[in-house]
């Protein structure tokens, strides 16, 4: 990726904090350590994410954050048709944390074929850990001095968080905390992880300082869409009934992912979707949990594991997962053509009953023909 060229030439994988904290004085709390979790099943995180995980595979693009501008557009039907707790499954970087914001789960899984994208999130971990609300969250995630009484800003609009951090420039002390103590919890966090891994969660995090919120979704060996949405967009995106539904939105959605993350219930987990070990061990565990699916949400990925011609793994291990009636997959389909489209949106989200999908799974021969059948509206129920 072009932007990742600009990352800083020097480490701070070295440096000590203390010298750093000297640097940015009033700018980046001190380290804080995570509560423990009162789970056994899932004390040990670095343990279980071994567990769950199959060796990595390839995918052409870092994914640091989506290209789905609509992806808060079922928020409202989530609710309508009563998908709440239980357990949640997705895949890529953090749009899943508005969808487990609203759900609110007892667990979550996020699965992706890329080792990066469990890096990546050990690296959200780490800034749950580290923020007393979501304008610390968002100042450590880009490196920005934090606000002055930044408790103060816990009742604050998005939008006012917004403007703050438009208008507070990085510096190299401020940034180089932040990559500090972020690295420095990550190292809490009991996963077996390399110089290289560490290298990469630096990267990751370097390139939303150098971006801002002006960081945009970028493949390898495709140009840049004009309908990719930058960060800004997606943190002040909106439902379909017009109210801004991300979970940097409000400060009690903001908690309800914290308190997962603090108690290590959200575990990033290495698996192809069309794989023979991640998600059946998935729902073996929520079985053993007594958890029940509530979203599975799958972008657009099960395009990818039917041209990669393991569509039935795929179903397998969906219908080895502990469901029931309430279970859905939230779903990504781009380009025009779908009757639910929203004027002014490449992507279209749609929802789909897990028990309808089980059933006429031996029937799709497409992902388009997939997206277009039995899907949920977006109304009452």
């Amino acid at each position: 990726m072009a932007l990742l060229s600009s990352v800083l030439g020097w480490s701070v994988l070295a440096a000590g904090p203390t010298s750093l904290h000297a640097q940015a004085v009033a700018t980046v709390p001190a380290q804080r350590s995570a509560a423990p979790s009162s789970d056994d099943s899932i004390r040990d995180f670095g343990a279980l994410i071994a567990r769950l995980s199959e060796p990595g595979g390839y995918f052409d693009t870092d994914n640091l954050i989506s290209n789905e501008s609509s992806y808060l557009h079922v928020m409202g039907a989530l609710e309508r048709y009563g998908v709440r707790g239980g357990a949640y499954i997705g895949v890529g970087p953090d749009q899943n944390f508005s969808y487990i914001a609203r759900i609110k789960p007892r667990i979550a899984f996020l699965v992706d074929i890329r080792r990066d994208n469990m890096l990546q999130h050990l690296m959200f971990k780490a800034l749950f850990a580290q923020s007393r609300n979501r304008a610390e969250y968002l100042a450590l995630w880009l490196g920005k001095r934090v606000p002055v009484n930044v408790d103060a800003w816990s009742t604050r609009s998005i939008d006012d968080i917004v403007a703050y951090l438009d208008s507070t420039p990085s510096t190299v002390a401020v940034a180089a905390a932040s990559r500090t103590l972020v690295l420095n919890e990550v190292r809490t966090m009991g996963v077996k992880l390399d110089a290289t891994d560490f290298a990469t969660i630096e990267r990751f995090h370097q390139a939303f300082i150098t971006a801002g919120l002006s960081l945009r979704f970028t493949t390898a060996g495709r140009a840049p869409q004009p309908y990719y949405p930058t960060l800004r967009q997606l943190v002040l995106e909106k439902d379909r009934d017009g109210n801004q539904a991300s979970y940097l939105a409000r400060e009690a959605d903001f908690r309800v992912v914290r308190d997962l993350q603090r108690r290590n219930l959200v575990v990033p987990v290495v698996g192809d979707l069309g794989g023979t070990h991640a998600l059946l061990a998935i729902g073996a565990l929520m079985k053993q949990r007594g958890d029940k699916l509530s979203a599975f949400y799958a972008s657009n990925a099960e395009d990818y594991v039917m041209r990669d011609g393991k569509f039935p793994a795929y179903v397998r291990s969906v219908t080895a997962i502990p469901h029931d009636a309430n279970s859905v997959f939230i779903r990504s389909y781009f380009g025009g053509g779908h009757s639910e489209n929203v004027p002014g949106y490449y992507s279209t989200q749609l929802l789909q009953k897990v028990d309808v999908f089980l059933k006429e799974a031996p029937t799709y021969v497409s992902y388009r023909q997939l997206v277009q059948s039995n899907y949920l509206k977006p109304g009452t129920p």
